[in-house]
């Protein structure tokens, strides 16, 4: 899709340059080379400041968490995921949008996971559906690609199983489970997804999922020798201060900025210094 720009956030454009948007091949065909960068949005005015600089966005259940303050993405609705997903899509011009399939939305059955993503894919326009799952999602990503589908996956760490896999600990320490991390990306990348998140693992682990599929594999806790690298957006802001997982950077403290901003603004209040006459329609001007 090719949008015509004037103006708009993000780096200066050409007046009336058009912008096409980053296709699911075009990222497809990035394997090996210059890192993909990816960040989550979840609303308009964070795609529309992050569009210029990112080649992806991906609109991930863990909105659950930093947006509504749940203890997990497990109470995110598909509903949710979808007016987020039709946001950050009015909010982009270029990269790629990815949408979360959210818990219990795909894992029942085939045609259930064909509804639900082709209901994200319809009502936000994103260009993909990203589900969690290694092995035992192969013949549902399988399924969802053959309908034409774009799919990424997600395997590694997966916060849609934190119950099962008791916490939010790094995938791949023993040898057994090394193995079955690599199997799982394997097995993805095999049905047909076009890229792989791969989420807290050990940098062994990383290296060799991305050098054994055929995909862009996108890290997060991963590796630096991943073919990209996906964060949290408040996370790097430092907006969402719950909790700090050890991959994240701190690229800003913008949750101190907002809380001195709010105690400037107050104390203005109280004092009755704002507003002043400038903010005040019908003030009178002073005359020298």
């Amino acid at each position: 899709m090719s949008v015509h720009v004037t103006s708009g956030p993000g780096p200066a454009a050409t007046e009336g340059a058009t912008i096409k948007r980053l296709s699911v091949p075009e990222f497809a065909a990035r394997k090996g080379a210059e890192p993909l960068v990816c960040l989550t949005a979840y609303t308009t005015p964070m795609a529309q400041r992050l569009d210029g600089h990112v080649d992806l966005l991906m609109v991930g259940d863990s909105l659950g968490m930093v947006l509504y303050g749940f203890d997990s993405t497990l109470p995110v609705t598909l509903e949710m995921m979808i007016q987020h997903g039709a946001a950050v899509c009015r909010g982009s011009k270029r990269a790629l949008v990815v949408v979360d399939m959210p818990f219990g939305s795909y894992q029942e059955s085939h045609e259930q996971a064909f509804r639900s993503a082709a209901r994200i894919i319809k009502e936000t326009g994103c260009q993909a559906v990203k589900l969690e799952g290694g092995r035992e999602m192969a013949d549902t990503v399988a399924f969802l690609t053959r309908r034409g589908i774009p799919v990424m996956g997600h395997v590694g760490l997966m916060p849609q199983s934190v119950n099962t896999l008791g916490g939010y600990r790094a995938r791949g320490r023993g040898d057994q489970e090394a193995a079955g991390v690599v199997a799982d990306a394997v097995a993805i990348a095999e049905a047909g997804a076009f890229s792989v998140v791969l989420e807290g693992v050990m940098a062994q682990i990383g290296q060799a999922v991305t050098a054994r599929v055929p995909v862009p594999v996108i890290g997060i806790g991963a590796s630096a020798a991943c073919d990209g690298q996906v964060l949290v957006a408040e996370d790097i802001l430092g907006l969402f201060s719950t909790f700090k997982p050890r991959f994240v950077k701190r690229y800003a403290e913008l949750g101190a900025e907002i809380e001195e901003a709010a105690a400037r603004y107050a104390a203005e209040v109280r004092g009755r210094s704002f507003p002043g006459p400038e903010h005040i329609f019908g003030a009178m001007k002073k005359h020298g």
